[in-house]
């Protein structure tokens, strides 16, 4: 059964306005949680130094875990849920909305405390040492049980931007960094709780957070609401397939620190662990910029998939990969030119480090001329359910041809080969999705307009 709303907002505006209308918030939320991310990092490398900097960085990928698990039922939800509304079927809105959330509750929770029951091994196996396993331990067995908070926070979020508020969505990652500042400041320097006070403040921050993104069920014009339901297992695979490469993407960037802890600490000790952990950071924040616009146009793509408008698709994925290639370039620019001073923020660390870490900016930030493309078209495929492409952008890029690079490349470049890899990673899967929009879109463009042509004859 069908109801009957007002015309949606993304049905009159115009292309640039609509995408306008998402970039804004979306990037200038995920910027202000990169600006949280880096005074983190600066806080904990100023007051407890570089080891306890990399203890943090080793834990980071339980982290990275619990926002690939929101990613991965969020995005593959809210994808489900904005064609959905495209199709002007609001009731099955309803039902994967529901659906998402619990289950997301649910399949968090549950890793989180089987993980916090083998945390001590966990630890060494995500790279600490000696010097740095305090400090890793301290912060994973907080995020591990409190984790299941960032991902319904992270997934609601998800949902909030695609039922047309992203401001709301951007109020709330606002107000998470905000929090996350003053409580690990608290924790650092008033209560002097180290580490695992920090891991105790971002939780909260989470929650506050969270608190935020529930204002957005008070609205009258709301199409988020719980509803009860049977589990719908043909709809759950759908939502886990088409949000499993936001998973990967997720997963990616915890393979991309395990990895290259394990190489660099092989080739330079807790030197290169360090300097790879200022890298980390600042690559963390690049990232969430780049995620801003994957996040800004993925209602849009999704919502116009399913209401069958693919000139507006079209016309919203130019303008998004144009963005995401200027975006590189000057990321790019300001990396080259300020690799030196950025590395001096976190704190003063050791000469060997902070060499290390500016020679490794350098190098690894030519990655940038690709990310941006990259991104945008991952979620153009994800959006349009050719999900076996960007299953293969998200894997290949931070998976499969990094971890080929990383063996390869340091036995005969040394340090300079672990730097190059993700470049070059890049590089190669833009030239994938090249041919593949080249053979599949390009040519049955072609093929179309000749149909439609013989047709009107």
């Amino acid at each position: 059964m069908r109801e009957t709303h007002a015309v949606n907002p993304l049905e009159t505006l115009s292309i640039g306005r609509a995408f306008l209308k998402y970039l804004i918030p979306s990037l200038l939320g995920m910027l202000i949680m990169g600006a949280n991310f880096i005074i983190d990092g600066i806080m904990v490398g100023n007051k407890l130094g570089a080891v306890a900097l990399a203890g943090v960085g080793i834990a980071g990928p339980a982290y990275t875990l619990f926002a690939a698990m929101s990613l991965w039922i969020g995005i593959g939800g809210a994808t489900i849920y904005s064609q959905a509304m495209g199709e002007k079927n609001y009731t099955k809105a309803k039902e994967v909305f529901s659906q998402s959330l619990t289950l997301i509750f649910m399949v968090t929770l549950i890793i989180g405390v089987t993980a916090y029951i083998f945390r001590e091994p966990l630890v060494y196996a995500l790279g600490a040492n000696e010097e740095t396993y305090p400090h890793a331990f301290a912060y994973l067995q907080i995020m591990l049980l409190f984790g299941f908070i960032i991902t319904v926070e992270s997934a609601l979020s998800v949902f909030v931007r695609n039922d047309g508020n992203p401001n709301l969505a951007m109020a709330a990652q606002v107000t998470f960094a905000l929090s996350n500042v003053l409580f690990n400041s608290i924790a650092l320097y008033v209560l002097d709780t180290g580490v695992q006070g920090v891991a105790i403040g971002t939780m909260t921050a989470a929650f506050v957070g969270l608190l935020v993104l529930s204002s957005h069920f008070l609205k009258k014009d709301t199409h988020l609401k719980f509803r009860k339901f049977k589990w719908n297992k043909k709809m759950l695979m759908v939502i886990i397939l088409i949000g499993f490469p936001s998973f990967i993407a997720e997963v990616g960037m915890s393979i991309f620190t395990v990895a290259h802890n394990v190489v660099l600490e092989r080739l330079a000790g807790t030197a290169g662990v360090a300097a790879f952990s200022t890298l980390s950071y600042l690559h963390g924040v690049m990232l969430l910029a780049f995620l801003g616009l994957g996040s800004a146009i993925q209602p849009l793509i999704s919502y116009y998939h399913g209401a069958q408008q693919e000139e507006r698709k079209r016309h919203t994925v130019r303008i998004a990969t144009q963005a995401g290639l200027v975006a590189g370039v000057l990321l790019l620019l300001v990396t080259q030119l300020w690799a030196a001073p950025i590395v001096k923020i976190f704190g003063d660390f050791p000469q060997e480090v902070t060499d290390l870490a500016v020679n490794g900016i350098k190098v690894f930030s030519i990655a940038y001329l690709f990310v941006g493309v990259n991104f945008v078209m991952m979620t153009y495929f994800q959006s349009i359910n050719h999900v076996k492409m960007a299953i293969w952008v998200t894997a290949a890029r931070e998976i499969i041809l990094m971890l080929i690079f990383l063996a390869v490349l340091p036995p005969f470049f040394g340090i300079q080969g672990v730097w190059i890899a993700v470049p070059l990673s890049e590089g190669i899967v833009l030239l994938t999705i090249y041919l593949y929009y080249k053979k599949y879109f390009v040519h049955n463009s072609v093929l179309q307009g000749k149909l439609i042509k013989e047709q009107s004859k």
